[in-house]
């Protein structure tokens, strides 16, 4: 096998995200393979791989999560966790490029994997501050008030549900001067690190294990299974390897698809006085770039945005203060409300496709082997989309949503 690593290697994100302050994401781990034959390797320890291994093991499968860095602390640790059903891209948008019968399949898809997710994490009994929330969508530069009452019509015609409001009601309502807006219910939030270490925990009572610190460097399908290289120098046997290494995708997967950019993201001190409203919502809105917040449990605003088509730009320390800068000012003037200094700032990549729909499923011309990736905005939701398709698909029980996804389509 080749010496050459099989993921492209980039660092998942610059500065402290607010999470990596907080308890309960350490985990029990091995720093060797503690055995060379598993029935389902999971490469990647973050809420992908997290979710993944909580579908699969079920205490018959041996099922090992392997990651090249410490399990948690990857790209899940810069995830602002607005747990969204809605898409990067607007459903009447997603209708003209895929169809509308395909569009509003995605769309009631994302929204009942929102609602099975919350279910999940109450079921596992998984403390992470789960919150169900509405999302307010506000009109802004790219999409105007027309737009949004387009958007709106596509959603209540999907069966989803949507109230459209106009520019007294935004003011009434919410206190906030813009065109329009639309108020939706199937969104949640949470602490994404104590999420993704609450389900790994999880699967670790039904027989899955952790390595750390060690990265699959190659792998060869055989007739039955996969071979994976690792980087000190030993084999594992698989029935299936399933790769949630995020926007670190495989090599052999590059494509015209396939984009990475650049996020950046603060949080601001606690016990702010905030909207009562915004306990119970998620904000975003059509702009490009558009800006996006929420709040928490002990009163900060959590923001992100200004965007960038540019997979390195987010390494950049100049843009870390400048961006933050930016998104300060921004939020400061649509609240009407000044936030103080900062707790932390941090900048992250992710991926993201031209349909705004993540690649899930097997990978092309292989037979034993998953990749999920292009998770965009809506990594957790997406990541909880994929375990459900690819664990059905392991099960020899196929999804009738996977082609939606499929790296093929």
């Amino acid at each position: 096998m080749a010496d050459d690593t099989l993921t492209r290697q980039r660092d998942l994100r610059e500065a402290e995200p607010l999470w990596a302050q907080t308890p309960r994401i350490t985990l029990m781990s091995r720093k060797a393979v503690p055995v060379r034959h598993f029935d389902v390797v999971i490469v990647g320890a973050g809420i992908s791989g997290a979710l993944m291994a909580d579908a699969l093991a079920d205490g018959k499968r041996s099922v090992l999560v392997i990651d090249r860095r410490r399990a948690v602390h990857g790209s899940t640790m810069a995830s602002t966790a607005m747990i969204q059903h809605e898409i990067d891209v607007p459903l009447h948008k997603l209708s003209g490029m895929i169809g509308t019968a395909k569009a509003n399949r995605v769309w009631r898809r994302s929204a009942s994997s929102v609602d099975a997710l919350a279910e999940r994490v109450e079921e596992r009994g998984i403390s992470c501050s789960m919150k169900r929330k509405k999302t307010l969508y506000l009109s802004g530069d790219e999409f105007d008030a027309d737009a949004l009452a387009k958007e709106y019509d596509a959603r209540k015609k999907a069966g989803l549900d949507a109230e459209l409001l106009d520019r007294d009601e935004v003011a009434a309502q919410f206190g906030l001067d813009r065109e329009a807006g639309i108020v939706s219910d199937a969104s949640a939030s949470g602490n994404p690190a104590q999420m993704a270490a609450g389900f790994l925990r999880e699967s670790f009572k039904r027989g899955a294990e952790l390595v750390e610190g060690i990265e699959i460097t190659d792998l060869r399908e055989t007739s039955d299974g996969v071979v994976l290289a690792t980087s000190d120098g030993s084999l594992i046997e698989a029935g299936h390897a399933i790769f949630c290494t995020g926007y670190e995708f495989l090599e052999t997967l590059a494509s015209q698809n396939h984009d990475v950019v650049s996020t950046w993201a603060l949080a601001s001190a606690p016990g702010l006085t905030l909207p009562d409203w915004l306990s119970d919502h998620l904000v975003w809105e059509g702009s490009d770039p558009y800006l996006y917040f929420r709040s928490t449990r002990d009163q900060r605003l959590i923001v992100g945005g200004e965007d960038e088509d540019d997979g390195e730009a987010f390494a950049d320390p100049k843009k870390l203060k400048t961006k933050t800068t930016t998104i300060t000012k921004k939020i400061e003037a649509l609240l009407g409300m000044k936030i103080g200094a900062h707790d932390a700032a941090w900048a992250a990549a992710f991926g993201t496709t031209k349909d705004g729909l993540p690649l899930i499923g097997r990978v092309p011309e292989m037979k034993h082997t998953f990749a999920v990736m292009g998770f965009g905005g809506n990594g957790i939701t997406f990541s909880k989309i994929a375990a459900e398709i690819v664990s059905a698909e392991i099960a020899g029980q196929p999804d009738p949503d996977a082609k939606l996804f499929a790296f093929s389509r």
